[in-house]
């Protein structure tokens, strides 16, 4: 079993770290090759570079969350995310079909509890 994993080309790895402009802030994000190349993907399925969708990324996290976190760990689970969904034939393995065009409770319906994110709290005055 172990040598699926050890196996990897040891760059897939690899740390690279890449600026971003999020409105108007230069920011450094640090993942793994394999990471950044899933980021490719999904940004290309959209005709997105990597920073668009890692800006419209942090826009929509924003939005629904109202504070962001650890924003790499965000990728890297959005990454992983994507793959699983692949894998379960959720989302289509053809790159050629927009993710922008799924709908989105039709890809997510009858997901584990544990992959939806608990409902925000409302702060009472």
């Amino acid at each position: 079993m172990c040598q699926v994993f050890i196996s990897a080309d040891p760059q897939s790895y690899e740390s690279r770290t890449r600026s971003v402009r999020l409105h108007g802030v230069v920011t450094s994000i640090r993942l793994e090759n394999l990471h950044w190349e899933v980021l490719e993907e999904i940004a290309a399925r959209d005709s997105l570079s990597v920073t668009q969708l890692i800006s419209r990324l942090y826009d929509e996290l924003v939005q629904a969350r109202g504070a962001v976190g650890n924003f790499s760990s965000f990728l890297r689970v959005s990454a992983l995310r994507y793959m699983a969904l692949v894998a379960q034939q959720r989302i289509p393995a053809d790159p050629s079909v927009p993710l922008r065009s799924l709908d989105p409770g039709t890809v997510l319906g009858g997901l584990p509890a544990s992959w939806a994110a608990p409902p925000r709290r409302i702060q009472l005055a």
